[in-house]
């Protein structure tokens, strides 16, 4: 299976989130049409492009948020896959398109930073998530300064157990590998997975990882 690797990611993009600027500046202003089309050049040429569902769906999660969503493409994919999935996103042309594709997804307009995905009867009125994804670097297309600020509101969205993977590649932004274990830290999350690709290769020190913090079972 070809893998989604780092050079994939970075040659596409990643949704906007956070601060507009980010998105502009690094990731180029795409209409949602437009970053679908690159996906489905991508499919065409026999590229895989579920990496990301993939290793998601190998924890086996009953429900996923997909923090930072775009046009859908992770979580359309994992809805279709049977996993109760919502996407969020700061970007509205994203979203529309997202929509578009899958209306029956809960789509949600919020910035990562202090959206709150509520439940009915749930404590503090808050869902709880078997595990959240931050696909497609979004990590590093967050407005600088806003980092801990994002692992943190993800972290209140875990249940017991519940895990936070993420995706991104340095030299982006000033964001390190360190920082985000230590923001995940402070939000009570531990390290369980560091991989190089969404195949789950060994990490080898490179400058893309895609890391896995888990919240205690016990909290």
């Amino acid at each position: 299976m070809p893998r989604l690797t780092d050079r994939t990611v970075a040659k596409v993009g990643a949704v906007r989130v956070g601060e507009v600027n980010r998105w502009w500046e690094i990731g180029g202003a795409a209409h949602g049409d437009v970053y679908d089309d690159r996906w489905r050049r991508m499919e065409a040429r026999g590229e895989w492009v579920h990496g990301e569902a993939d290793l998601v769906s190998w924890f086996e999660p009953a429900s996923v948020l997909d923090a930072g969503c775009g046009t859908g493409r992770v979580a359309i994919e994992l809805d279709r896959r049977g996993i109760d999935v919502v996407g969020v996103d700061l970007d509205t042309r994203m979203l529309e398109e997202a929509r578009s594709k899958a209306p029956r997804v809960p789509w949600i307009l919020g910035d990562l930073t202090d959206v709150e995905i509520t439940a009915p009867g749930a404590a503090d009125g808050r869902r709880q998530f078997d595990l959240i994804v931050l696909a497609g670097n979004v990590m590093v297309f967050v407005e600088i300064g806003t980092e801990a600020a994002i692992v943190a509101n993800m972290a209140r969205h875990l249940g017991p157990g519940g895990r936070l993977v993420s995706g991104f590649r340095l030299g982006l932004s000033p964001l390190t590998f360190h920082d985000y274990d230590r923001f995940a830290e402070d939000a009570g999350l531990t390290l369980e997975y560091r991989w190089t690709t969404w195949d789950r290769e060994p990490f080898d020190g490179g400058s893309y990882a895609v890391t896995v913090h888990r919240r205690p079972q016990d909290v």
